[in-house]
Formats: C-alpha cells, sequence, structure tokens
C-alpha cells in the first residue's frame, strides 16, 4: 500500500525503513532455500559453488543428479561399492511417502472434521479442555509425542492392561505401515481441527435448523448444507496434514523399521552414512511441492473468505 500524499517526512522515513527491514527478514528466511536450489544443478559432486556455476558457464550446470533419482545408480569411479541413491531406494521411499501421507491424511482429515463438528456445538461440555488435549501433539515438543508413541505402540494392548499375542512376541504397531500411518495421523489431527473450527466460526447454525425445518434428516443436512460451506476450511486442513505426514521425521525414526522408509527418512540416512548432492535434488523437489501446496491453500483461503463474505483481503 502507497503512502498517502499527506504523509510528513518523518512518516515516509519510517515507511521505507519498515520494508528494507521486511525484505531483509525475507532474505534471511529465504535464502538458504534460494541456495539450495541452484546446487541441486551443479554439475560437480560438491555442496559448493564451482567456477563455472559462478560464471554462468552452461558446463557447469547438469540434471545429474536428478537422474540418479530415476535412474539406476552406477558404480563409483574406485569401483566397489554401489551408490546409495539409486532407484530403488528413491522410489520406495517416495511411494511409502504418498502412501503413508494418503491414508493418514484421509484418516486425520476425518477425524479432525468431526472432532471439529462438536467442539463448534456451544452446549459441548469441557470444550476448551477438550482442545487442548486434541491439539497437544502440535504443541508437545516432537521427541516426546515420539517417544511416547514407540512405547505404546510396542505393546499397546499391554499398556491397557490386557493380552496381545503371547508374552514373548506381544502384538505391537511399530515397523508396521499400520502403526505409522496412525502416528502420522494423530499428528496431522490438530491441524484440521485448527482449519476448520476457524470456518465454522462464521458459520450461520441457523441454516442447520431451516434445513432440519424442511424435513432433511442430520445426514443430508451435513453433506448438503454443512460440507459445501465447510469444504474450503476441509480441504486446507487436509494439505496441511499432508505437508505434516510428507516432512515428519522424528516419529518414522522411532516407529518405522526398514520397509517403511519415506523420503525425510532416507534424506536422514544420507546425511548420516554418505554425503551425495542428490539429496539437494530431493530437497529442491520437496521445496516445489510445498509451493505448490501453498498456493492451493492461499487459493482456498481466499474462497473461504468470499463464501463467508469477507472482502478486502
Amino acid at each position: 500500500m502507497a503512502l498517502p500524499s499527506y504523509a510528513d517526512p518523518l512518516e515516509r522515513i519510517w515507511y521505507y525503513t519498515y520494508l528494507v527491514i521486511c525484505t531483509l527478514i525475507f532474505i534471511f528466511l529465504i535464502a538458504p532455500i534460494l541456495v539450495i536450489i541452484p546446487l541441486s544443478f551443479n554439475a560437480e559432486p560438491y555442496f559448493t559453488f564451482t567456477s563455472k556455476m559462478l560464471t554462468l558457464d552452461p558446463e557447469g550446470y547438469s540434471l545429474r543428479w536428478y537422474n540418479e533419482l530415476v535412474t539406476k545408480g552406477m558404480q563409483s569411479e574406485g569401483g566397489g561399492w554401489s551408490d546409495m541413491w539409486a532407484n530403488a531406494v528413491w522410489v520406495k521411499a517416495a511411494k511409502n511417502s504418498v502412501i503413508i501421507g494418503f491414508w493418514a491424511t484421509i484418516l486425520s482429515t476425518v477425524l479432525g472434521t468431526l472432532a471439529a463438528l462438536g467442539l463448534s456445538r456451544p452446549e459441548m461440555p469441557y470444550r476448551r479442555l477438550i482442545m487442548a488435549i486434541l491439539i497437544s501433539p502440535m504443541i508437545v515438543p516432537i521427541i516426546i509425542v515420539a517417544t511416547g508413541m514407540f512405547f505404546f505402540y510396542s505393546n499397546p494392548c499391554g499398556v491397557i492392561g490386557i493380552t496381545c499375542g503371547s508374552e514373548a512376541q506381544p502384538w505391537r504397531l511399530t515397523s508396521t505401515y499400520t502403526g505409522v500411518i496412525m502416528a502420522h495421523a494423530a499428528l496431522g489431527i490438530p491441524f484440521v481441527i485448527i482449519t476448520v473450527t476457524a470456518t465454522l466460526s462464521g458459520f450461520d447454525q441457523s441454516l442447520i435448523r431451516a434445513s432440519a425445518s424442511l424435513g432433511a434428516n442430520p445426514r443430508t443436512t451435513f453433506f448438503k448444507v454443512i460440507m459445501p460451506l465447510i469444504l474450503p476450511g476441509v480441504i486446507s486442513g487436509a494439505l496441511f496434514a499432508f505437508v505434516t505426514s510428507f516432512d515428519e521425521v522424528v516419529a518414522v525414526l522411532f516407529i518405522a523399521g526398514p520397509e517403511q522408509q519415506t523420503i525425510p527418512r532416507q534424506m536422514w540416512n544420507g546425511i548420516r552414512e554418505a554425503i551425495s548432492p542428490a539429496i539437494l535434488a530431493v530437497a529442491t523437489i520437496l521445496v516445489v511441492i510445498s509451493i505448490a501446496l501453498l498456493t492451493t491453500l492461499e487459493v482456498l483461503r481466499r474462497r473461504s473468505d468470499r463464501l463467508r463474505g469477507v472482502t478486502g483481503r
């Protein structure tokens, strides 16, 4: 927004100083991402800008690290070991991330939406307490949540005092897809609750009474009246839940087994065991996905504002 014509010199100085400060903060926050993207096109196996890259020489740029994500690994020049960034490893990690993220999003969206609908009712007892409990995975440090999940999923029946399986081999959810999906769903539910609750804050409850007065049952009222109006909030919450699942690594380290390796877990393993610029290519792809999802969220937010009659934003 431009300054009005009647602004005095002091106001103009503060205005431009404020813009400079905001620009510097923005650059500070975005600089790590801006560095990663060009480095992922480095033709050399280094994590630094080469002289050819700095001089914009085309020979200094290459898609070799992206090719390694979709082609089979090749032997190193010295021979004797296979590049860990082989096709099978990354393809499997990508499949796991998509599958786990999809089902975790479905589960967290359904449960989070139902919880938000209940919490939006004025007659709901202990609303604040229940809300605090449901969003606690978002507030409590993830290392504490992951540790608790590990002990619970290792022997869930034993925690509640019953026996599942044998004493030597109790039934467990660790090292299973079900356990990882449930863990990611628990981490995504708070985001769904918050976004749907925010959407319901502008919902006209008289529409429900009007629907009932016209003979609609609760199921018809939900799908024909409530759902179309809160759909932007539901989709926004689902996208947040998917991003949380797709980007989560701590809970996966505690709960997942070798077969449940996700992209963040594979990136973590790569950083620990063998540094390769291919990880920069993966990071760049994740940045592009994040930008696309954030753009979608902004479009949905604007649509939700229009449906609620909010303008000027």
